[in-house]
């Protein structure tokens, strides 16, 4: 495996594009503020209280908020990738997102199925959050419980798809129920937004997942002796259950907080493992995990400053930008590889 120590230019590359993304980020919007007033916002404060409000309200959290989504998506993306060894395993496929979904459905559209229960002046952005969070982490305590009881790591990925085909069933039934107006809102949950999280808000997304991200670096070590097999990983001294437990759950926090906060946003959780190891040819996650750290920051800044569409008033679905952006670079990538690193 490669040493980390040979990547430090690579590294400090890929730091630079990221703060380069995170700028241009800020200074996208409809109303056009000049980049020295951003720097001077950012370090202290401006003479235009209507900017400097613009920027540390709303322009600064919703890149913050691009950068923990995405970085967090992307490391989601390769514990599970690494645990099952597959390459189309991404970070909800234990079904982490299909809860949080069934959560918010059951906020937005239980109304038409439970009556008074659930009513539209009641649901608030706290309610959908919570009401995702508590989706995720039901789900979170099934997997968890199933990861103790079965040995098999393939039956656990199986099981993860089962309860996204339970989850998606019962919002099925939950939609037949519903009227246009909830059906409508409970799409545009759906589409993902960087957006919607101020400061306060922040301060209760970013402790769960620096948890996670903590989490899934106590697991390098596991994480490369996997690649090798459950029975060199055994031999190496692993204690599999224990890997296996700390990676479910540093892949459930990271990926089932997103959800709740932003949204399901697709691709970037099983995209940008294959396209950081694509461009730094190694499987030593001590080198994968910073990377896709930095990798996934800056694909999530540069498509929310797509789905800003500069000049123009317009702020497109962050979900649709991912995909529209991301695939057609993975494909290229693969095409010109000839072959998938894993």
């Amino acid at each position: 495996m490669n040493n980390p120590k040979t990547y430090r230019l690579p590294f400090l590359l890929l730091i630079l594009l990221m703060l380069l993304c995170f700028i241009v980020n800020i200074s996208l919007g409809s109303i056009h503020i000049p980049v020295q007033e951003i720097f001077g916002s950012l370090f202290g404060s401006i003479e235009n209280n209507t900017w400097q409000i613009i920027i540390t309200e709303y322009r600064l959290p919703k890149a913050i908020t691009a950068i923990l989504v995405g970085s967090g998506l992307g490391i989601s993306g390769l514990l599970m990738q690494t645990l099952f060894r597959n390459p189309l395993a991404g970070p909800f496929v234990l079904g982490i997102s299909s809860g949080a979904s069934l959560g918010v459905a059951l906020v937005i559209l239980g109304a038409g199925l439970f009556g008074g229960l659930f009513t539209t002046s009641l649901i608030s952005k706290w309610s959908i959050v919570i009401a995702a969070s508590l989706g995720s982490f039901l789900v979170l305590l099934a997997v968890l419980a199933v990861s103790n009881k079965v040995r098999d790591t393939m039956a656990i990925l199986i099981i993860g798809l089962m309860f996204g085909s339970i989850t998606a069933a019962v919002v099925s039934v939950l939609s037949y129920f519903s009227s246009a107006e909830q059906l409508q809102q409970y799409i545009f949950w759906g589409f993902g937004s960087l957006s919607n999280l101020s400061w306060q808000e922040l301060l209760i997304f970013f402790p769960v997942y620096l948890l996670g991200i903590i989490l899934s670096i106590v697991t390098i070590k596991g994480l490369n002796s996997l690649l090798l097999g459950d029975n060199y990983a055994k031999s190496l001294g692993l204690n599999l259950k224990q890997s296996r437990f700390i990676i479910i759950l540093a892949t459930s926090l990271i990926a089932g907080t997103i959800t709740a906060f932003a949204g399901p946003i697709a691709f970037i959780g099983l995209a940008i493992p294959h396209l950081t190891r694509q461009v730094f040819k190694t499987s030593n996650h001590k080198v994968l995990l910073p990377a896709v750290f930095l990798f996934g920051a800056i694909v999530m800044l540069i498509c929310d400053c797509i789905a800003q569409v500069p000049g123009s008033d317009y702020t497109l679905p962050i979900n649709a930008i991912t995909a529209l952006v991301g695939a057609p670079v993975v494909i290229w990538l693969l095409v010109r590889q000839r072959k998938m690193m894993f």
